[in-house]
């Protein structure tokens, strides 16, 4: 068993259609999805990803109407990093968010690679990441824009950050239970911290990576929008997804058991700070009730809600993404 590689991650956002505004037109992705939190069916679950919806491409969101700020801090999930093609596309992205007015930094090195950081209107921390040819886990199919040259559209996923106060328990888990290995590490860009540690899984490369911060200066994160709510590892299909089920409960990580989210299987835990993992299937996909040309045009239910479809579009609030 070896997960192949980030699945996705979920965030919340307080705004769905300035979250949609955000991720589609400015940054060009595709919403492959447009459904319905399956705990609290109020409240709206929009998927991003490359053109086909491929795992390893997708960030999601919750909208929660009024939520609070984030806190940052500890026992964090504090980035995630979306994955371009090179250091011009860098440039390029560097360009895009100054003409849109968007909160970014300057291109700099971590882990060996060009990246730029900059946020959402949620505040969200973000990362792209070149790949300048890397090996590693292929990144997907961009979806194609007009203002967005496919050279340098987004592929992907590219690392999370974790910041902890203490790493060890944390890189446990990674390592001893998910089977993650150490690769290197880098100066922190944040001051005289400790370096950054890298753990990688499957083929490895910025679509398989793990970072590790330890900031013992910080307080505990408080979750709100923008706020990274889980990072989700891929798991390539539903044999070995009940090997990891068996495996998790071997290990006595507290976790939900499985469950069926209709687009893939998945299994929650929480490591030893707290942080929630998700083990995702990467079967049977965002096509299994949408083709392709018509993904994220509708409201999506999955079959053991569809009964419930009435009730659940009388719930939600209107919402219009144009």
């Amino acid at each position: 068993m070896k997960l192949l590689g980030l699945h996705h991650v979920s965030i919340l956002t307080g705004k769905a259609e300035k979250n949609f505004e955000f991720y589609t037109k400015i940054l060009g992705m595709r919403l492959v999805k447009k459904s319905v939190n399956q705990d609290n069916t109020k409240s709206y679950h929009l998927f991003y990803a490359d053109a086909e919806g491929s795992p390893g491409t997708d960030i999601t969101f919750f909208d929660i109407p009024g939520l609070g700020h984030s806190y940052h801090g500890t026992s964090d999930i504090s980035t995630v990093s979306l994955r371009v093609p090179s250091t011009d596309s860098l440039n390029f992205w560097q360009d895009r968010f100054t003409q849109y007015g968007i909160e970014h930094g300057k291109i700099e090195k971590r882990a060996n690679r060009d990246t730029l950081s900059f946020k959402d209107f949620d505040e969200t921390r973000l990362i792209l990441v070149a790949d300048n040819g890397e090996k590693g886990v292929r990144g997907g199919i961009p979806w194609q824009r007009e203002d967005i040259p496919l050279e340098h559209a987004i592929r992907g996923l590219g690392p999370v950050t974790l910041t902890l106060s203490i790493a060890e328990p944390t890189i446990g888990v990674l390592t001893e239970v998910m089977g993650f290995h150490y690769e290197g590490s880098y100066p922190s860009l944040e001051g005289d911290y400790p370096n950054i540690l890298v753990y990688s899984t499957g083929e490895g490369g910025s679509g398989a990576e793990v970072h590790i911060e330890t900031r013992t200066d910080l307080p505990k994160a408080r979750l709100g929008r923008g706020g990274i709510h889980h990072v989700a590892f891929r798991v390539p299909n539903e044999e070995e997804y009940d090997k990891w089920a068996q495996h998790i409960r071997n290990n006595r990580l507290p976790n939900s058991g499985k469950i069926d989210r209709y687009y893939f299987k998945a299994l929650y835990f929480r490591e030893p700070n707290g942080i929630l993992f998700e083990l995702s299937t990467d079967t049977p996909g965002f096509t299994t009730d949408e083709s392709i040309e018509t993904l994220g045009q509708s409201l999506a239910l999955p079959p053991f809600l569809e009964a419930q479809r009435k009730e659940i579009e009388e719930d939600l609030r209107p919402l219009s993404l144009e």
